[in-house]
């Protein structure tokens, strides 16, 4: 056997080794398709009800509902502004007209980014695989999801209309403050319907879904304009808009809805409830899974409990002369002095009532669950019950209210003095601390 007819077979032989192998690739390829393909979510008729929810509703402990979350008002397509969709187009998926549920260039493109250029991410997503996410219950990120989103995606193409499509995502769009489609947003920001809005509010509104937190414009007005901007700049870029137009519309300044400060029963208790919430089922489930949550809060004692802190605080701030301090940095937490309180049931650990700040329009930082800080006076009730219980001494006995100086080994001497800096003299424990006086507990 010469050399030529020795490489002729190898060659045979790897060639056929190939096609075998190429015929199993495609076996397996063959049952990962009908794998996924197996169980797809069906697709509702009509298309409107895709976006419908059980909406998850939270009660307090009298049985009276705080809070009803998720559940959105859609509205049919006619009754959109013309600007916000071209907005939502421009900047979600500009070729909405043209393919047929898949943008087959972005997809490539977001290809050759995740193969090529490791540590970003290219969004491909059309308008119609985003509305096809609602089918599935899990929304973890995975390659088959992703190509099963595809599949319904082109489902949904071949049953509706272009129009029909497109109407059901702007009645799920999120905006965030519990704004879901874009008849709640346009009346919760701008306080007008969806078909009123001009240029200007519809690109504001369009920049929200990125990150509705990031670019809430109640909070971060400035980040929301610079969005607003680039929604304007994707509008001229794609020929809905010219660019002279978009330059003027940046320059508008934005009237907002007045913000409601009459804020949700028990803001503070609500925001620990749902974080909790979130942590053991997940966010989709929480705001679209038509939970029922039993809470320990009591409406009255929350009433009370807010009343009391801010009727304290307004005192403190004419004591320490800050009553007329407002809010001056990006998270409009004023310098004036906070407060927090939690009311808890002593035989059965039943959190009652909770206040986190001043203001929760003013700030949502949860001062009872976040801020671990020194207890300071909150310690004093368990000095009196040990003195009360240890010494003999009773709420009607007798101590003196006086400057005094206590001895600290390797330290200076301690002087404990009042927050009003004076003295009463002789007084009955019950009304020191009553009035928290430092140096009747220093002295127990």
């Amino acid at each position: 056997m010469n050399v030529g007819t020795a490489f002729i077979r190898r060659m045979t032989g790897i060639f056929y080794l190939a096609i075998l192998l190429a015929g199993l690739a495609a076996v397996v390829l063959m049952g990962l398709f009908f794998a996924a393909i197996g169980n797809l979510p069906r697709v509702p008729e009509p298309l409107s009800r895709i976006i419908e929810t059980p909406p998850t509703e939270i009660f307090a402990a009298t049985g009276e509902r705080i809070i009803l979350l998720g559940g959105r008002e859609a509205i049919p397509l006619k009754r959109v502004s013309p600007y916000f969709i071209q907005a939502v187009l421009a900047t979600e998926d500009h070729r909405f007209w043209e393919h047929h549920g898949v943008d087959k260039l972005r997809t490539l493109k977001a290809l050759w980014v995740t193969i090529f250029e490791p540590g970003k991410i290219q969004g491909a997503s059309t308008i119609t695989q985003q509305l096809a996410k609602n089918l599935f219950f899990s929304f973890r990120r995975t390659y088959l999801r992703k190509f099963r989103e595809m599949l319904v995606a082109l489902q949904i193409e071949a049953r509706f209309s272009k129009e029909e499509i497109l109407e059901a995502y702007l009645n799920q769009i999120p905006f965030g403050v519990g704004a879901h489609g874009i008849e709640q947003a346009a009346r919760f920001f701008l306080g007008k319907s969806a078909l009123e809005l001009n240029l200007e509010e519809a690109a504001l509104l369009a920049g929200l879904p990125k990150s509705p937190v990031r670019y809430n414009p109640y909070r971060h007005y400035q980040r929301a304009k610079e969005r607003q901007q680039v929604v304007l700049s994707r509008m001229a870029a794609v020929g809905f808009i010219t660019s002279g137009k978009a330059q003027s519309a940046s320059r508008v300044d934005l009237k907002l809805q007045p913000q409601s400060f009459e804020t949700r029963k028990g803001s503070y208790f609500l925001d620990v409830v749902l974080k909790n919430l979130e942590q053991r089922y997940g966010p989709e489930v929480v705001y679209h899974g038509g939970l029922k949550v039993m809470t320990t809060l009591d409406p009255q004692l929350q009433s009370l409990a807010v009343a009391s802190v801010q009727s304290g605080l307004v005192n403190l701030d004419q004591i320490l002369n800050t009553s007329d301090q407002t809010a001056s940095n990006i998270d409009n937490v004023a310098p004036h002095p906070q407060g927090a309180l939690a009311a808890i049931q002593t035989n059965s650990g039943a959190v009652t009532a909770l206040v986190g700040g001043r203001d929760y329009s003013e700030t949502e930082y949860n001062r009872s669950t976040q801020n671990n800080r020194l207890p300071g006076s909150g310690f004093k009730p368990f000095v009196y019950y040990t003195a009360l219980e240890t010494l003999g001494l009773s709420p009607a006995s007798v101590m003196v209210d006086k400057k005094i100086k206590i001895a600290v080994a390797g330290a200076p001497d301690w002087v404990p003095r009042n927050f009003s800096r004076t003295h009463e003299g002789p007084m009955i424990l019950k009304r020191a601390l009553m009035k928290s006086v430092n140096s009747v507990a220093a002295q127990l």
